[in-house]
């Protein structure tokens, strides 16, 4: 056989067969192209970032050989499963951290943090409230919430707003990722039948150094390769312009706190509640038995109440990020409105602006996740797991390389969790000697690696800090992969000490 016999394109013969193993590798290059293609029309022709990824969906959908007739429903369904929970979330958080501003609490807040803390320790006050907060709460409600009392602070303390928001954000991310009642850890948890305690005990000691290292280590090496990032700016389109105030014309702290913190205290509440009451099992939305249950996984059940108390059902409802919002919203009109003398008509000035400056935001993250609803629905984690499936490696190794895989493809921080779990428990329940607890905690780590621009995150992150794609790439994925690779050296340490 002559050496160009060798390199043939037929899949079954020659270099092809040897290069990919019998492993689809088009979704792959597929994605690769898209992406590529997508930062092309940003980054070199500045095209609108929603378009792009809009057109971008829909060409990857083509050539990834989706029905022509389902793409528009995969785009949908991508849009409406992100924007369909957050969309009340942002809005209403916007509307909190506004009235909050524009009454003078964020800059009370801000005065009497810098005055506890110092400036020099500012960082890690953020970091480790921001660490504590994101136990209860999803990383974009994190965000949300915090983002207003973060802008204020960095605005006072005269400093980059960067400097203190990359530690929030990796401090509300590890959360996200390694900690039950987090969704994805503690639907993974559950899969792999890992006791939930030991992962949240385990989680805690895998966290606080990544947040440590991808938080203010990492914030003192990206100052140096992207200085232009970290610049001290006075307005945010989210929040609009800071104004400014005499300190005795401001609501008190305890109120101003409250206020920007009142979702947070009802979640928080939820969670103690479920984790000491309720054993980490949750409150089924539907009714036990209905359809969705019945399709439901058996290992997905045992995370449900099956009979839950009046009183666990209204914790549940309380505790719930869109009602918790809705309270807390009622409760900003009254403490940042009335209370501090401020007139209807000055307030609904308020709401209005607050609509309106996080409009352009919604609209990208809806890119965003059309994007990752159209590689889903294309195939792309099916075809990972089929590659996976018969691999011999260390099942925490392997549990890690999976979910970094699928992250990467898709974008989910919760499907390349959920993705991967499915694809290692069938190991995980044959090898003994193996604590589940670990390999939660590296598919946990995994599934944070990487992320870009099929990530409604790095959206997210970018606009929210007011960044360029290539400023999001250089500081928002890198410290995403920081946690990733601190969280599975830390998992592996761990395993090797407790067996």
């Amino acid at each position: 056989m002559s050496s160009l016999a060798a390199i043939t394109v037929d899949p079954k013969t020659g270099f092809f067969s040897w290069l990919v193993n019998g492993f689809n590798i088009w979704p792959f290059l597929i994605l690769v192209l898209g992406i590529a293609l997508l930062l092309t029309l940003i980054l070199k022709f500045k095209i609108n970032t929603f378009v792009t990824l809009i057109l971008v969906s829909i060409i990857v959908a083509f050539a990834l050989g989706m029905n022509p007739a389902g793409i528009a429903a995969a785009i949908q369904n991508g849009i409406g499963g992100t924007l369909g929970e957050l969309v009340v979330v942002f809005g209403f958080g916007s509307m909190i951290g506004r009235l909050v501003s524009d009454s003078g609490g964020s800059y009370r807040i801000a005065k009497t943090l810098i005055a506890k803390f110092g400036r020099k320790r500012l960082q890690w006050a953020v970091a480790f409230a921001s660490f504590i907060i994101g136990i209860s709460l999803l990383f974009e409600v994190g965000l949300v919430v915090l983002i207003p009392i973060v802008f204020a602070i960095a605005l006072e303390a005269d400093v980059p707003l960067l400097y203190l928001g990359i530690p929030m954000a990796t401090a509300l991310s590890a959360a996200q990722g390694f900690l039950p009642p987090q969704p994805s850890p503690t639907a993974v948890s559950n899969l792999l039948g890992a006791n939930m305690g030991m992962v949240l005990i385990y989680g805690i000691i895998v966290a606080i150094p990544a947040m440590i290292i991808a938080g203010p280590v990492f914030t003192r090496i990206a100052q140096k390769y992207v200085p232009k990032a970290f610049k001290i700016t006075k307005h945010l389109d989210a929040l609009g312009t800071v104004k400014e105030f005499k300190l005795e014309d401001t609501p008190s702290f305890g109120i101003s706190i409250l206020t920007s913190l009142m979702a947070v205290i009802f979640m928080v509440i939820t969670t103690i509640i479920t984790m000491v009451v309720n054993g980490g099992k949750q409150v089924y939305t539907g009714t036990i038995g209905d359809a969705a249950w019945k399709a439901m996984r058996t290992a997905d059940q045992k995370g449900y109440l099956l009979h839950p108390t009046t009183f666990q059902k209204i914790i549940a409802f309380l505790g719930n990020p869109l009602i918790a919002m809705v309270i807390a919203l009622l409760f900003a009109l009254w403490s940042m409105g009335p209370l501090q003398g401020r007139s209807i008509k000055d307030v609904n000035n308020t709401l209005t602006d607050a609509i309106k400056s996080i409009a352009n935001l919604l609209m990208v993250i809806g890119g965003g996740a059309a994007f990752k609803g159209v590689l889903t629905s294309g195939g792309i984690s099916t075809a990972i797991a089929q590659a996976f499936a018969h691999s011999s490696m260390s099942p925490i190794l392997f549990a890690w390389l999976v979910a970094v895989i699928i992250r990467v493809s898709v974008g989910s921080a919760t499907v390349a969790g959920m993705t991967s779990a499915g694809i290692v428990a069938p190991i995980v329940a044959s090898q003994t000697a193996i604590n589940p607890a670990f390999v939660v905690l590296a598919i946990g780590a995994g599934s944070l690696a990487a992320s870009h621009v099929n990530d409604a995150g790095f959206w997210m992150f970018k606009e929210f800090f007011d960044l360029d794609v290539k400023e999001t790439l250089k500081t928002w994925t890198v410290l995403e992969t920081l946690i990733s690779v601190v969280g599975l050296l830390m998992v592996l340490l761990l395993s090797t000490i407790f067996h």
